[in-house]
């Protein structure tokens, strides 16, 4: 596994790619508008920054984080070429899984979630490439 991303809730894409682009030599390299989100990736050379903006209206973990905590980091994400393997070796080291199968993510991808729980409280994400 590598790192893949880091996911950054956000109530404004447009103002954090720009930030992102300038000051850290991070320009757009995909954007999408998936599950109730905009999502804009900022190429990193070694990985992303995923920018994560709530459309309007819409209600789910994005908006909720929001909500919650503001804007700022939600989630690290793990390539992986297996994301079955890695989802059982980390279920087999007693890691509680939110996602216990793959689903569809971003950019055409398969991901699945660890629950921050059991991860230091940090929000896990497996995707594989």
């Amino acid at each position: 596994m590598q790192f893949d991303h880091a996911g950054v809730a956000t109530d404004d894409a447009d103002g954090l790619a720009t930030l992102y682009e300038t000051a850290f030599d991070a320009p757009v390299a995909h954007e999408e508008t998936f599950d109730g989100l905009r999502v804009v990736f900022l190429d990193l050379g070694n990985g992303y920054f995923e920018l994560l903006e709530p459309l309007p209206d819409t209600e789910g973990a994005i908006p909720s984080y929001l909500d919650r905590h503001g804007p700022g980091l939600h989630h690290v994400a793990l390539a992986t070429e297996d994301i079955e393997g890695a989802l059982a070796d980390a279920r087999a080291a007693g890691v509680d899984l939110i996602d216990e199968s793959p689903r569809p993510g971003a950019w055409g991808h398969e991901v699945a979630f660890c629950h921050p729980n059991s991860t230091g409280g940090v929000l896990v994400e497996f995707v594989e490439h």
